[in-house]
This record gives structure tokens, sequence and C-alpha cells, in this order.
């Protein structure tokens, strides 16, 4: 039953900074977590949306939505939140993987004919999530530009070593072609959906069974 689960779901794009006004950022729409967060909402669930900087955000009586941009922002609202007494954890959200290492204070000027920039690894965020709450019950997501069932199982094995996540959903997308699997800790392919809607309906019955 997900009536009355608390339910921690992040979705979109995070930023991170270049200077006080350019970014980072990636393609992510944020829909896919979107649709989960309202159908999880819809199956009783009382559900937090940690949303990023997505063109269209979610409008939701029955969702607590909660606004971030950059990668610091989301981090700090991350550890905020899994403070609280969380079921369930959806970690949609595409973070960034890399930081520039000094960002500019100030607006670089536009006139340079080369400029390097340094990236650092960020922090991996999933890894973190059952330190603040072991008992959570964690979908990770892996998204890659190329899907196949091999790909998911080797993909995923990380997120249920490292972040000891209880599901695992790899995924890929290209234009309107979606694909998606969802895994569980025995690197079993529960199901494959070749939609965001199919997938987020049955992401649902998959994690009121294993609860």
């Amino acid at each position: 039953m997900l009536k009355n689960k608390r339910v921690l779901v992040t979705c979109g794009p995070t930023w991170v900074p270049i200077d006080a006004m350019r970014v980072i950022s990636n393609r992510s729409s944020g829909k896919l977590g979107q649709m989960i967060a309202k159908d999880f909402s819809e199956a009783g669930a009382r559900v937090t949306l940690l949303e990023g900087p997505v063109e269209c955000p979610l409008r939701s009586k029955s969702v607590r939505v909660i606004k971030f941009s950059f990668f610091d922002e989301l981090a700090a609202l991350m550890k905020k939140e899994l403070k609280r007494k969380y079921d369930i954890c959806i970690h949609a959200a595409a973070v960034s993987d890399y930081q520039v290492k000094k960002p500019k204070r100030a607006k670089l000027d536009s006139g340079h004919k080369n400029l390097r920039l340094e990236l650092v690894p960020t922090e991996k965020l999933v890894h973190i999530i059952k330190k603040f709450n072991p008992g959570l019950f964690l979908v990770a997501f892996k998204l890659e530009t190329k899907i196949t069932e091999l790909i998911a199982i080797k993909k995923s094995r990380s997120l249920f070593r490292e972040g000891r996540s209880s599901l695992v959903v790899a995924n890929s997308f290209k234009g309107k072609t979606y694909s998606g699997y969802i895994l569980d800790t025995h690197h079993q392919i529960l199901t494959h959906k070749r939609s965001r809607r199919g997938l987020s309906k049955i992401l649902v019955k998959i994690v009121k069974e294993h609860l």
C-alpha cells in the first residue's frame, strides 16, 4: 500500500556556474520525474518533488514542489529533506557529474580567443541518500545515450553497490524515442517500457509490490 507513504522525488536538470551569468546544464526535461510524482500522489502517497529549472514546471495541488536550479541547491535540499521520515526516494534528477573548479564571481569578458575551464567531479548525491535514511526504499536512475538489456545490467551495478539502491531505472531517449528498464537488486530486469508514461505507471506498481 502507498496510502500516506512519504515519497521524495527529484527531477529536471541541474546547473553548475561558469561565472556570475553563465552555467553548464544538461537536456533533462524533468517530464518523467513529474509523471512519477503525480502517479505516486494519485496512488495515495504524500509526495514532495524537488524540481530543477525545467521549461514546464509541475502544477499540482496534491504534490509539494520545491524548486532548485544549481547543484549546490539540490544537494542542500536533499540533505535537509532526507532528515525527514520519507519512506521512498525516486532520484530521477539529471545531476551534474562535473563542476567548474574555480567559477568566476564576476561575468567573464566575451573577447577571449581561447577559454579553458577545469572541471572536477561533483559529489555523488545518490550515494549519500541511504546514509541519511538507511531504511529508505531508493529508486535510482541511470541515463545512457544507448540502452540495451546488457548495458542496463552493467551500468546499474554501481548504483546497487555504492548507492545501495532498491531498484534502478536504466533508460535512454533520443528525440521522441524512449526506452527504459527497471532492475532489482539481483540484477534482474523486471520490465522494459518504451514510453515515459508506461514506465511511470509500472514503477508505481513495482514499488508497491516491493514494500
